[in-house]
């Protein structure tokens, strides 16, 4: 069956902890976004990994898995009744994570992967394709394509900046008027541009104290959506705790992000 294309009226945020440190915490950050993004007119869509198969070290937090995490999970979704998002590393993954997830990821490394792609497409869900840091813009009209193979236009485009030189990303903002070309909303991952990639000692360091200008630009520009990796303490978190955002920034961004709308929409 075909699908319609993915289309929200509502800007779309998508944020939660970088992985499942263990089931509390999962629920009460959920719980806490749930609470902040209620007041703002927004699709929020609740994000945590489950695996974090791409980690610099090996020594490296991963998750608590397939399993154990959807089940953390499906909690979530239950409790609350918030959209939920998590990614996919590999084919056998796509099953069993959509019979819980409202939308599946394609990391930014992964986005080249054409079985992964084809096989989040079939399960009929939202499939967000995070572009690769190594990739131009235009350059993902072949993963769009990969998806639209099996009838599914339901698509995000994530854009989360590019390799410069080493250990340095950036995010190129006339990307994001590129993106759209493709036909889909497009989103910014504000936390993961933040990244230093593989600068710290043990893997990614990174400058969150850009959260705030960087996605005030974002919305100048017109994007459709941000995403934000959240939690209550960043520097003690298991993953990404150098470009993690705390509630109270969160509530920030948002308040500015709506402001500047509010003036373009006038």
């Amino acid at each position: 069956m075909k699908t319609k294309k993915l289309k929200s009226k509502r800007f779309i945020f998508i944020a939660g902890p970088c992985v499942i440190e263990n089931e509390k915490l999962t629920l009460d950050i959920a719980e806490k976004l749930k609470k902040i993004t209620s007041v703002y007119p927004v699709d929020f869509i609740f994000k945590a990994s489950f695996d974090k198969a791409n980690r610099t070290s090996l020594k490296s937090f991963r998750g608590p898995g397939l399993k154990k995490g959807l089940r953390v999970l499906k909690k979530v979704k239950d409790r609350f009744k918030v959209k939920i998002l998590s990614d996919v590393h590999c084919v056998s993954q796509v099953k069993p994570a959509a019979e819980v997830l409202d939308v599946i990821q394609i990391p930014a490394f992964l986005c080249r992967q054409t079985d992964l792609l084809l096989e989040a497409a079939k399960t009929g869900k939202a499939v967000n394709i995070k572009k690769g840091q190594f990739l131009a813009p235009e350059d993902m009209k072949y993963a769009v394509q990969k998806i639209e193979s099996c009838r599914n236009r339901k698509i995000l485009l994530t854009e989360r900046g590019v390799c410069f030189g080493y250990h340095n990303l950036v995010v190129d903002f006339k990307s994001f008027g590129k993106l759209r070309k493709l036909g889909y909303p497009v989103i910014f991952d504000v936390t993961h541009s933040l990244q230093l990639p593989t600068a710290g000692k043990s893997g990614a360091s990174g400058e969150r104290e850009y959260a705030l200008p960087l996605s005030k630009a974002a919305a100048a520009f017109g994007v459709d959506g941000i995403f934000c990796e959240v939690h209550p303490d960043p520097e003690k978190a298991l993953s990404d705790s150098s470009t993690s955002i705390n509630f109270k920034e969160v509530e920030t961004i948002l308040n500015q992000v709506f402001k500047i709308m509010g003036v373009l929409n006038a």
